[in-house]
């Protein structure tokens, strides 16, 4: 039984999801702890307090990218993209070094919980369609396993 699920998951088609960490729930429900003496105490009516706590925990739950062979799927609080890597003209990096997807039109799209040391990861699921700048897939072929080695003293 084991043994076939692990087959399954080998003939899948490769998949990586950037979202944020399910720890940041931790930290929604410190909130709720914290807002509950003030929306039950003296002043009515503050039971509206927990909308701050449920929608931060929409949004870390709701919010990824998912990098598939097809292309990539934008999921936010309120809506969901998906990019084929046709309809990519590359990445862009901003300046706190999260990503963009550049489309052909020139538009930018952001996308959630992506950032610079993903794109070798995002390299290999898009089996080379987006480059890698940082290098780091050059030394692995298409079937996963590392390319052979040159010899720098013949250049082969």
């Amino acid at each position: 039984m084991a043994e076939e699920k692990q087959q399954e998951q080998a003939n899948e088609a490769p998949k990586a999801v950037f979202k944020i960490p399910n720890t940041a729930l931790l930290a929604i429900a410190f909130l709720v702890v914290c807002v509950t003496p003030v929306a039950f105490g003296d002043v009515p009516y503050l039971q509206w307090l927990y909308l701050f706590p449920i929608a931060l925990a929409v949004f870390v739950i709701r919010t990824r990218t998912t990098a598939t062979s097809e292309g990539l799927e934008v999921r936010t609080l309120f809506g969901r993209r998906d990019l084929p890597w046709s309809a990519l003209k590359g990445l862009a990096i901003t300046d706190k070094a999260k990503v963009q997807a550049v489309l052909k039109d020139e538009s930018k799209i952001a996308l959630p919980a992506v950032r610079t040391r993903h794109l070798p990861v995002i390299s290999l699921v898009s089996a080379g369609r987006m480059a890698d700048p940082s290098g780091l897939t050059d030394t692995v072929d298409k079937a996963g396993e590392p390319a052979p080695e040159k010899d720098e003293a013949s250049g082969e």
